[in-house]
């Protein structure tokens, strides 16, 4: 294979599915040495693409050639073997396990238990992502536990390696460690695939992008000579609208917590440590940290999923902390988690229906045990029209709607139950630039009409764009919420880490 070969070369590659072309006649390539961005809204193709480049899906049509030489793999071990490695959005880790056993049930063949401990030290210390191999994978933080992920694929030496919006769970700091991993590994040869909705990281690591809307490639660039705005703009087909806020002041005080502390429900939960915070009538309050610190507890305890003894948290002078989320409901304290398929909805249940579980108390969709089913119709379609989810109709199945578009059909809900607090985990998780955009307008035009909103977010650039104040959630310890105007990223990122003193953020800057 020549200088000039592609590495991998995808030719008119078509997949369907029952009611959907995912790909259609999809053709790009990649040369080695390579990090080429695969950039797309939900619903794309971007997942089906690369889930048959490794061999989870196979193609209706078209060819794909690695090497120069026809590549047709039937399953993820055949990609493997022949040099494609893949580095999943979601972890498939045990937290039980300790990072070598991980490690192993990852590979085809894996080495005995103490050489395979000393190559995962070897490998990740010579590409800056050191692991203790003994360590339990439920003690280690997000950031850690990618670096599992990563080190499993490299110890089977990838030509090719797949990353699915691998950042999504790192500090601004982390970021810059993978992304140093990352331009070695181009410099050794290896190409890099990779797909993120972060679109200045696209910018900053990418020498070429491919570009899909509705499962067909309509562009490429090159991501350096690019805003991330135009790429955005690529993406949807449209002028994107950047989220615009009403200059307010905050009013009253809302909701009080003081010195919560929370046992988690599991073995490897995240206790919470007197967290303290107010939130005001008119206010954005943002809530960044690295996942698995706590936001899920957080969550949990402010919903009312977690029920508390003592009052330590408040609504408008009342506690609240012994009641339930039905209860919390009918006050006007509404949440949803950051799980949008089978914690926020129930996959095989209709969008009505997924309506009616969460809207029932305040919109009065059931009344002495009978369902009105009329009402709760009619509730689904006021979201659906209200928040553009795009769906044939409320009758249809929650897990047959896009990630994007369930996310606001769940983010609609809430909000069009007119909440006075509204508390959200991950509100644009995994969800394009165009629906992003959409869903954060809607929660600052929820600010303007007077609701307080706490939005608990791994997206710093989020909480940077919307918040009035922010503050940093680091093993169950809340930060002292400051002012997210003037705040540099250096300092947040710091702040992520643990350094809640922020004069020695201060410093540092």
């Amino acid at each position: 294979m020549t200088e000039h070969t592609p590495l991998l070369e995808i030719d008119g590659v078509t997949k369907a599915f029952p009611g959907v072309v995912a790909n259609d006649g999809v053709s790009f390539s990649i040369r080695a040495g390579e990090v080429h961005a695969l950039l797309g809204e939900n619903g794309a193709g971007k997942s089906t693409l690369v889930k048959m480049i490794y061999g989870l899906v196979r193609p209706d049509a078209g060819r794909m050639r690695l090497h120069d030489a026809a590549y047709e793999p039937r399953d993820p071990s055949e990609a493997r073997a022949q040099g494609v490695g893949m580095v999943f959005q979601h972890f498939s880790l045990f937290d039980a396990l300790d990072v070598a056993e991980n490690i192993a049930l990852g590979m085809d063949d894996p080495p005995p238990q103490r050489r395979l401990a000393r190559r995962i030290e070897e490998v990740s210390h010579d590409y800056g992502l050191p692991l203790d191999p003994a360590r339990l994978v439920g003690d280690l933080s997000a950031g850690e536990q990618q670096r599992v992920e990563i080190i499993r694929c490299l110890l089977q030496n990838p030509k090719l390696l797949i990353m699915d919006e691998p950042t999504s769970v790192l500090t601004p700091q982390e970021v810059e460690i993978l992304f140093t991993t990352l331009r070695k590994l181009a410099a050794e040869g290896t190409a890099i695939l990779y797909i993120s909705h972060k679109l200045e990281e696209i910018r900053a690591l990418c020498d070429h992008a491919t570009i899909l809307r509705g499962g067909k490639v309509v562009d490429t660039c090159l991501p350096g000579e690019k805003s991330a705005r135009e790429m955005a703009e690529m993406m949807v087909g449209a002028r994107l609208n950047t989220p615009a806020r009403a200059e307010t002041q905050p009013g009253d005080v809302l909701l009080e917590v003081s010195e919560l502390s929370v046992t988690p429900a599991t073995p490897f939960g995240t206790k919470l440590h007197d967290i303290s915070l107010q939130l005001r009538a008119g206010e954005v309050l943002g809530v960044g940290g690295v996942s698995g610190n706590g936001q899920d507890e957080l969550l949990a305890a402010l919903s009312g999923e977690t029920r508390l003894p003592k009052s330590e948290i408040v609504f408008k002078g009342r506690p609240i902390g012994a009641s339930g989320p039905n209860a919390r409901r009918a006050m006007g304290v509404l949440s949803a988690p950051e799980e949008r398929l089978g914690h926020a909805a129930a996959p095989d249940m209709t969008l009505t229906e997924n309506a009616l579980l969460s809207g029932a108390v305040r919109e009065g969709l059931a009344r002495r045990g009978f369902i009105a089913w009329r009402k709760a119709r009619a509730f689904a379609e006021r979201i659906i029209a209200a928040h553009d989810v795009r769906t044939p109709g409320p009758e249809v199945a929650a897990r047959a709607l896009s990630g994007g578009n369930l996310q606001k059909f769940v983010m609609g809900r809430e909000i069009q139950q007119r909440p006075e607090v509204l508390i959200v985990n991950q509100p644009t998780w995994g969800v394009d630039a165009q629906a992003a955009a959409a869903i954060r307008q809607a929660l600052l035009d929820l600010s303007a009409a007077g609701a307080g909103v706490l939005v608990i977010s791994q997206d710093l650039d989020e909480l940077m764009e919307i918040t009035d104040r922010f503050a940093a959630l680091n093993a169950g310890q809340l930060s002292a919420p400051r002012p997210t105007r003037g705040l540099t990223m250096e300092q947040v990122g710091l702040m992520l880490g643990g350094a809640h003193d922020m004069e020695v953020a201060h410093e540092t800057a």
